[in-house]
């Protein structure tokens, strides 16, 4: 089997492609995207069970604030039809499923895209999904930590001779966009490394930002958390303010090492 190399140069940068990526044919692409496609499907799929046979222990911890509240008032979750409770467990189903099989689908799409990439692109990156998949797992389980204080604060605001009856899909909708805004939320250090590395975010320039920055920070945890809550307030500024330093230590560090770069560059020159 002869393999070809093909180099084409622009500027600075030098890409090299074997024939497998430069000259496979669009058949060959296709039959490549259908067997990632597959093998991402059928991870799916075995995920999704797994998620519908763990749905009563989700709905254990969903229903653990509610049942805590129901102690001193009447409080319950609530299906507002025949076929709820079902679909509420295929709802649980699809998300985890989507969930539990991410190292799945995500390992087949970077395989199936990385022998187009070049060295410095792959490094780019693998290093970019080893900073933002870690950080919003972390951000989605502090989620799971403040939501059952949320629970028990807004429903604290209805009389005690009141009965709170939550709809169950509405309120698995509920924790899940706060687990998810939590989850990014806490990604977007990552992102300020991104436009730092590419040239247009200056480090000056997010150290300049800082109150910018933390004013920001309480403002969306205020509006994600009950504002009467300051525990869970805390638990999201604190980190994310500390992520904050965290991506304005890396960029100070890239661009130090650019400029010393340009100036070796420059001294060479001259």
């Amino acid at each position: 089997m002869t393999t070809t190399t093909a180099t084409t140069t622009t500027g600075r940068t030098t890409r090299r492609a074997t024939g497998r990526t430069a000259a496979m044919p669009l058949s060959g692409h296709l039959r490549e995207a259908k067997k990632r496609l597959s093998r991402a499907a059928l991870a799916f799929l075995v995920a999704a069970v797994v998620a519908y046979l763990l749905s009563d222990s989700v709905l254990d911890i969903l229903r653990a604030p509610v049942t805590e509240i129901a102690e001193t008032r009447n409080a319950s979750i609530n299906y507002d039809s025949i076929t709820g409770a079902f679909d509420l467990k295929l709802k649980i189903a699809l998300y985890g499923g989507i969930a539990l099989s991410s190292p799945v689908w995500l390992h087949q799409l970077l395989a199936y895209v990385a022998p187009g990439l070049t060295g410095r692109e792959k490094k780019y990156t693998f290093g970019f999904l080893a900073g933002v998949l870690p950080l919003f797992a972390a951000g989605a389980a502090v989620g799971v930590l403040i939501f059952p204080r949320m629970v028990e604060l807004l429903t604290g605001f209805a009389s005690s001779e009141d009965s709170t009856l939550l709809q169950a899909s509405s309120y698995f909708d509920f924790v899940l966009k706060l687990v998810l805004a939590s989850g990014v939320a806490f990604t977007l250090p990552v992102f300020l490394v991104v436009l730092n590395i590419m040239g247009i975010l200056p480090a000056r320039t997010i150290a300049h930002s800082w109150r910018v920055a933390v004013i920001g920070i309480v403002i969306f945890s205020a509006l994600v958390t009950p504002a009467a809550d300051l525990m869970s307030m805390f638990l999201l500024v604190v980190p994310m303010v500390l992520l904050y330093l965290m991506a304005l230590g890396i960029a100070w560090i890239h661009d130090r090492r650019k400029d010393r770069r340009l100036a070796a560059e420059l001294k060479g020159v001259i």
